[in-house]
């Protein structure tokens, strides 16, 4: 009953979304999958309607997997204004500027290493599966760079029907109110139970459809507050909204669906329920840990372009770790107890570095702080200015570096907080 009413529901309601329109419309189920893996990579730890805009530029540039494995063919090494490149071959060159145009696209959707797998994944499975999709959600994960658990069960059972489940945040959300889940639901023992859950519960026959018509009722109707429980299509299943209504737990469930005694489920008896959150009390999670602090000292150089315009240094960031592959302002970390006279020595014994001559701690202008708040990180930069009268001959031996434009720099791969700076 809860498996019909929900897909009526969705059948009904569902929003129009670009990834669904190109799944149901694709009859090639590896294109389909390609469509549902693209947007599912993109909507990881990101909102729906901040991924419409580039999911439909991404698509529109390389509209199927073997286009964006192959890209890298069709780059044109000897293009006008390549920065200076560090890689020594002109395949490695080839396959660094993709990874710039992949940046540049990606550039303000955050977690820029999820286009990069994307990239490589599908680099591998045109070189090394002939171009086909692995078609199991085990084998998608297995096999797969970036491909976890959930985007593998949304890819199997959307494009190729596997009767698996699947379990994000809205998922989880739903059915720990639909069970009365009071544990930590962030807890490993609790996730497993909840993929337990999703595996038996799904339709057999409209795996997909399913999938995400839980995941559609946990974004729209089940959402964290204020949840619109009268338009619930599956109201009457629900367990928390039924202890809300008669303020006490439902009956205690059948012996295959609760582990009877130290339930690991339960909520703690610490934590009882409180009448006034209604169904708000399922999810629960542990405390939330302290976002870390950290402090960098930022300058934005600026000489007088060939044409006239002022031009500024932006440096790469290295592969790997926080915004890996990025360009920005140089920039490095301060620790919190520096006062600002050290912090312009240590900003221009860094600069000095770059530039291969002097720079004068006061030459440094202090313009001011900007805070930028990563995920899991308080990022304040403290911005410098050092306007140069002549030409700069930049370190090759150091990481990759260039002169732009204000123009060009924001069509380059820089973060959002570059470009608050």
């Amino acid at each position: 009953a809860l498996r019909g009413a929900l897909l009526a529901w969705y059948d009904e309601r569902k929003r129009d979304l670009p990834w669904r329109r190109l799944a149901t419309a694709e009859p090639d189920a590896d294109r389909r999958a390609y469509a549902v893996w693209v947007s599912e990579i993109m909507l990881q730890q990101t909102q729906v309607a901040t991924v419409i805009d580039y999911y439909n530029r991404w698509m529109q540039k390389w509209p199927t997997l073997q286009a964006l494995a192959e890209a890298s063919l069709e780059v044109s090494v000897a293009g006008a204004g390549c920065p200076p490149c560090p890689y020594s071959s002109s395949s490695n060159v080839t396959l660094c500027l993709l990874e710039q145009e992949v940046n540049e696209l990606w550039a303000g959707l955050g977690y820029y290493s999820r286009g990069k797998r994307l990239q490589e994944a599908a680099r591998k499975v045109v070189a090394e599966m002939a171009g086909r999709m692995p078609r199991t959600a085990e084998d998608l994960q297995k096999l797969l760079p970036g491909v976890g658990r959930y985007t593998a069960g949304a890819i199997a059972s959307i494009s190729y029907g596997q009767a698996t489940g699947v379990v994000d945040g809205n998922v989880i959300r739903v059915l720990c109110r639909l069970r009365c889940i009071g544990a930590d639901s962030s807890s490993p023992a609790v996730i497993d139970r909840l993929w337990d859950m999703a595996n038996a519960l799904v339709d057999r026959n409209r795996p997909g459809d399913f999938n995400q018509a839980l995941m559609e009722l946990g974004a729209t109707v089940c959402v964290p507050k204020a949840p619109l429980c009268g338009e619930c299509p599956v109201k009457q299943h629900c367990r928390a909204r039924c202890r809300k209504l008669f303020g006490k737990p439902p009956p205690v469930p059948d012996v295959e669906d609760c582990g009877v005694g130290d339930c690991p489920l339960c909520p703690p008896a610490a934590e009882p329920w409180d009448s006034s959150l209604g169904v708000t009390n399922f999810p629960r999670k542990a405390a939330k840990k302290q976002s870390r602090v950290a402090r960098a000292a930022t300058c934005v150089l600026e000489r007088r372009g060939c044409r006239g315009a002022p031009e500024y240094l932006i440096v790469q960031r290295p592969s790997s770790g926080l915004l890996a592959g990025l360009w920005e302002f140089p920039s490095l970390p301060l620790t919190q107890d520096l006062q600002e006279e050290k912090q312009r020595e240590v900003l221009a014994d860094h600069l000095q570095a770059w530039m291969g001559q002097p720079v004068a701690a006061g030459s440094l202008r202090l313009i001011g702080e900007v805070i930028h708040i990563f995920s899991h990180i308080h990022q304040t930069y403290v911005v410098y200015s050092l306007p140069l009268d002549g030409d700069v001959t930049l370190d090759p031996a150091l990481s990759p570096s260039r002169w732009v434009t204000e123009e060009e720099f924001h069509a380059s791969a820089v973060s959002t907080a570059m470009k608050k700076v």
